[in-house]
């Protein structure tokens, strides 16, 4: 059985950096796509980024004001555990950031229905 337990988040002020971690186990991942997503108060759940476990090929959302070129998703083979590294922090950041995993091909999967293992999720506030 996966299982998927993140930590990391807190309060930061904006224009800060935190670092999340997502420490994988209950299988081998290296056929799996492993994902961010994050979920603000009264919005849906929304994508992130997502990195294949081997390869390291990543995909970023490129929706308007994203992370993109601030966020920055990567694995530790060894530890089984994928980061997400976040700086340039704004308020609009702040969210429950939720680790998943997808056994699917391809690096472009974006659609939270396809990952069928997450984690708990890691609060991120982000205010001064």
């Amino acid at each position: 059985q996966v299982q998927l337990v993140e930590s990391g988040g807190g309060l930061v002020q904006p224009g800060g950096s935190l670092r999340l971690s997502c420490t994988a186990s209950g299988r081998t991942f290296s056929g799996y796509a492993m994902g961010w997503f994050r979920q603000a108060p009264g919005k849906e759940r929304e994508f992130v980024a997502v990195t294949r476990w081997s390869g390291g090929r990543t995909y970023y959302a490129d929706y308007t004001d994203s992370v993109k070129g601030r966020f920055t998703i990567s694995r530790d083979s060894v530890k089984n555990t994928v980061y997400l590294q976040m700086n340039s922090l704004k308020p609009e950041d702040t969210a429950v950031y939720y680790c998943a995993a997808a056994d699917k091909r391809g690096v472009v999967i974006t659609t939270p229905g396809d990952f069928a293992s997450w984690g708990q999720g890691t609060q991120v506030t982000v205010s001064s």
